[in-house]
């Protein structure tokens, strides 16, 4: 059965739209509820969007109206709220965020009580239980405080004062993250410099964050910082920029912490997952230090089901997605970050070092804006653009072509052996993808 409501990271779109408002936050909170059955606590936290608490207060009706207990959780990362449902005795976890999206969109995404996201399965299950009209009940809505929490444990991760002297450029999105990442690095000893780090409801990602690297890049280097750090608006991305300024991508920052792990015997089942988006040089990397690399769909979910599968403990997205999973079950951007500044601390060397060890494939990338989604299968000119690309490159490269999960957008990738014959693919399938489809 398809999924009609849910994408790539749970449910998505304009906040007012068809789906995100509050009467299906309710009728949504409500299936859950169904699809749980019985009694217990449901913990639901919240990015910075002004849409973010009736969204929540509209979700706990649902859930109570089955006999659950929805606690509020306020505005915390996504991670922090994988982790205090894994820490309790919580049934579920949910989170109302659009991540990266702007702040006119909003979302809802849940963990299971284990702190990871529910499967395609568990998502077509709870969609079948969505009630026509939302039940009215007045939800008691508790609140309790898992940012204390979160804060200690991520500042446990580092010696004491380990980050004396350092100058870390931090840009918190105006999200989830402006009250929790900062804390830590300077409990740890950093110098701080802020950026996106007053949030107001409406000025998430906006310019800033992970989407937005150039102005960290120019802190950085206006400063002389020795790193800077960026979050998404839910705090489960981090993208780096080192110390000259440069940003450092996810599938650098994966490969620097496996490579690390390898050399000292700590990668567990020496794999590496990453998606489809991940450049081929991380392969080429990790294979020649003796390890392996697994392929899965985008999304940071399945990168999480594949390393269940696989007994793998590392792992994530080019994006910017990282999974720790010996310290958090999903993505979570402040404990990336720290794990590359364990790694500067033990070997003594900066990041614009540690990150070399990811020779990069040429890779180009395009996203379309489309009117709509369309089989792809009906799509015969962007079809038949995708063959011939993947023919001339053979073995020296290759085509990543799909609809994004959660944006109205077709993502073109092309991998070769050199810009211009990555340019060139490029162009073919983008003119190509036009003959088929509304590109807006």
């Amino acid at each position: 059965m398809k999924r009609s409501y849910f994408g790539t990271d749970g449910v998505r779109g304009p906040y007012g739209g068809p789906v995100v408002n509050e009467a299906f936050a309710a009728r949504l909170g409500e299936a859950a509820g169904r699809w749980v059955g019985g009694k217990g606590r449901v913990f639901i936290g919240r990015d910075t969007r002004a849409s973010g608490e009736s969204l929540a207060r509209a979700l706990a009706a649902g859930l109570a109206a089955t006999g659950l207990e929805p606690v509020s959780l306020g505005v915390v990362p996504t991670p922090a709220v994988a982790r205090a449902v894994r820490l309790s005795d919580a049934v579920l976890g949910v989170v109302i965020t659009a991540s990266h999206n702007p702040a006119s969109d909003n979302g809802i995404k849940f963990f299971l009580g284990t702190g990871i996201k529910l499967t395609d399965e568990d998502e077509v299950s709870i969609e079948s239980l969505l009630p026509a009209t939302p039940s009215m009940v007045e939800a008691f809505f508790p609140a309790q405080d898992a940012r204390a929490d979160y804060i200690g444990a991520a500042q446990a991760l580092l010696p004491a004062q380990a980050l004396a002297g350092w100058r870390i450029v931090l840009d918190t999105a105006n999200g989830a993250t402006a009250e929790t990442s900062p804390v830590v690095l300077r409990a740890l000893g950093a110098e701080v410099i802020g950026m996106g780090d007053a949030p107001d409801g409406v000025n998430i990602n906006l310019g800033v964050g992970s989407e937005h690297p150039e102005p960290l890049a120019n802190k950085v280097r206006a400063t002389g910082a020795r790193l800077g750090i960026a979050h998404d608006g839910d705090g489960d991305r981090c993208l780096l920029c080192d110390e000259t300024g440069s940003v450092v991508e996810g599938d650098e920052v994966l490969t620097l912490l496996a490579l690390h792990a390898l050399a000292q015997g700590r990668l567990a089942a020496s794999t590496l997952v990453v998606t489809v988006q991940s450049n081929l040089g991380v392969d080429a990397a990790i294979s020649a230090a003796g390890g392996r690399v697994v392929r899965t769909s985008v999304g940071d979910r399945y990168v999480s089901e594949s390393m269940l599968a696989e007994g793998a403990r590392l792992g994530g997205e080019s994006s910017g997605h990282i999974i720790c999973a010996d310290i958090s079950p999903t993505g979570d951007g402040l404990v990336a970050a720290l794990k590359v500044i364990e790694v500067m601390l033990a070997t003594g060397h900066p990041l614009s070092e540690l990150r070399r060890v990811l020779k990069k494939f040429p890779q180009g990338t395009r996203n379309l804006k489309v009117r709509e989604k369309r089989d792809m299968a009906d799509c015969g000119a962007l079809l038949g653009a995708i063959a011939a690309v993947e023919a001339e490159l053979g073995a020296q490269g290759r085509v990543l072509v799909r609809f994004s999960g959660t944006e109205a957008k077709l993502r073109l990738l092309v991998e070769g052996p050199s810009d211009a014959v990555v340019a060139a693919g490029l162009e073919r399938l983008a003119k190509a993808a036009g003959l088929d489809m509304d590109v807006v």
